[in-house]
């Protein structure tokens, strides 16, 4: 995902927003006064008549009607029920009616996933599974302890194809302190992150989209914008997703300074790294090149519909074949023509392209602590149904004959005029089959490579899905992943909500503070966000970094 370098510095990837509402501790031991206590994975055999290391036979379904709650983005996609469609139904009918499950998916809203979570949490209505893509929240879960242990018998007992697909990664890396905690879908290596351009408006200041080697070259571009009266560059309000800085560090990055400062869930306001940034930034503004109400938009629809309109001119999103955001903007800008930027746009002359690594993992995932020992197993149940082929390979692609057609590789080849019952949602349906894998896959490298740039490449523009492709591999080498902590962070935990919410305060403040001020306003903002809890924050993480507490 080249959320990663430039991207994170012209529109930083919306991700996450919201702030944590605190979550009582001790949920494992029971739920609140008038529920029941909860079963953990060591009580069920006991609690089953199963004897250890046996586990109930569901194999023709529950005795008793069980409820198994699901969690999935709600992107807002116009026109799609992410709780009641084609495909929710077929789960429904094909796994659930079998097994005496009533399989209900519970809305989790993209942008504003961590308040969603710990507002159902704290009216008990949480789905069975808790997750997310990124450990430092992952861990903030686990520390507010709303999950269950784990027992990795049950999940092998329950899903055998799961286990086998993903047991090596779970036990590699879902141990905290000691307690089996988190579960994972796969990440093969591979990313749709793209960041596109307007073509025509590059070409119409006399540049080349491959002229754009360095922000410098970028930062001209958007000054000849301005004077030809066409637009400006895309942004928007960073919240919750803090990868911005990273063309702006040394290479290579030492792995102590990047475990100290490279976080998803707090940001640095502080290095050398995020002054040259925000200076960037600062320049921009002033200077008529940036969206002036960035700070406003934050969502992603706010950012797309800026570029649809035809005010900014770039705009950066997950690239799949049903799309919209060609046709939308070319209903506005009937020549609007349309490329990839070169990962190298926004990197300062001299740097390097770095941008973030993926863990060897998609969503991690925990148990709520409230879930019954049998609505765990429905939750390995649907995992092993999910698993298997035939029925990952319909929830990717659809229905042969409509949603596609096989070539004569295997491959589906997706009808893009199909607007049929069985329609898939705009990202093809990742957010249902993204529980088990984050990328569609076939058995052969090669092919799983052409698949995914036909589902990546609307008709029409499967050049952006090659470029994508190809500046993906250009820059491999310069992608380093966060450092994984194996210990929760306290003070991480304490001040994160209120840390996030007084850098959009404070950055933005240095952002639009005229040039001449720019020094002494960050110096300012610097001291106010040490003085309130980072300070703290990084003297944690240093204890733990001096402790070997990380990889």
């Amino acid at each position: 995902m080249n959320k990663k370098g430039f991207v994170s510095l012209l529109m930083a990837s919306v991700m996450t927003a919201g702030m944590l509402a605190g979550c009582s501790g001790g949920n494992n031991n029971a739920k609140n006064d008038n529920t029941e206590p909860t079963t953990a994975p060591a009580e069920s055999a006991a609690a089953t008549n199963q004897t250890e290391g046996s586990f109930p036979d569901y194999s023709k379904g529950f005795e008793k009607k069980v409820s198994l709650d699901i969690p999935v983005y709600e992107r807002a996609y116009e026109g799609w029920n992410v709780s009641d469609n084609y495909y929710t139904r077929w789960v429904q009918a094909e796994f659930g009616d079998k097994y005496n499950i009533e399989v209900n998916y519970v809305p989790i809203t993209r942008a504003k996933e961590v308040t969603d979570y710990e507002q159902l949490l704290a009216s008990h209505k949480a789905p069975d599974i808790i997750f997310h893509y990124d450990m430092p929240q992952a861990l903030t879960y686990y520390g507010e302890d709303v999950m269950q242990p784990l027992d990795y018998a049950e999940i092998e007992n329950y899903a055998p194809t799961y286990w086998k697909n993903m047991g090596s990664t779970i036990e590699q890396y879902g141990t905290v302190d000691d307690q089996k905690t988190f579960f994972f879908a796969a990440r093969p290596e591979a990313d749709n992150f793209v960041n596109i351009i307007r073509k025509d408006w590059v070409e119409k200041v006399g540049m080349k989209v491959e002229d754009l080697t360095s922000l410098e070259k970028y930062n001209e571009m958007l000054a000849k914008w301005k004077e030809a009266g066409l637009g400006v560059t895309g942004g928007n309000l960073l919240q919750n997703f803090y990868n911005f800085n990273y063309a702006f560090r040394e290479w290579p990055v030492d792995a102590k300074y990047r475990a100290l400062y490279s976080d998803l869930s707090v940001a640095d306001l502080t290095t050398a790294d995020t002054e040259a940034y925000l200076r960037n930034l600062n320049y921009q503004y002033n200077n008529g090149l940036l969206d002036k109400e960035f700070y406003l938009r934050n969502d992603e629809p706010k950012v797309k519909a800026e570029f649809v309109s035809g005010k900014t001119g770039n705009f950066a999103f997950y690239l799949a074949n049903n799309t919209d955001v060609f046709a939308a903007t070319l209903q506005n800008n009937p020549d609007a023509e349309f490329a990839v930027v070169p990962p190298y746009a926004g990197v300062p002359e001299g740097n390097k392209p770095q941008g973030r690594a993926y863990w060897p993992f998609g969503f991690i995932m925990g148990i709520n602590y409230e879930s019954t020992p049998e609505e765990r197993a429905a939750v390995w149940m649907y995992l092993e149904w999910l698993s298997q082929p035939e029925n990952l390979f319909k929830f990717q692609n659809g229905i042969e004959g409509e949603n596609y057609t096989l070539d004569a590789d295997g491959i589906a080849l997706k009808n893009p005029d199909y607007k049929g019952e069985a329609v898939l949602a705009q990202n093809n349906n990742k957010d249902y089959w993204g529980l088990v894998t984050e990328i569609a896959q076939y058995p052969d490298a090669a092919k799983t490579r052409t698949a995914n740039l036909r589902n990546w490449a609307p008709a029409g523009y499967e050049t952006l899905a090659d470029d994508l492709v190809k500046y993906y591999d250009e820059v491999a080498e310069f992608r380093t992943p966060d450092a994984l902590f194996n210990v929760v962070l306290e003070k991480v935990n304490e001040y994160k909500a209120d840390l996030n919410t007084l850098f959009q305060e404070l950055y933005v403040k240095v952002v639009l503070a005229p040039e001449a001020e720019f020094d002494a306003t960050y110096e300012a903002a610097k001291k106010t966000y040490l003085d309130a809890g980072y300070q703290e924050v990084l003297d944690e993480k240093q204890a733990a970094i001096d402790a070997g507490k990380f990889r």
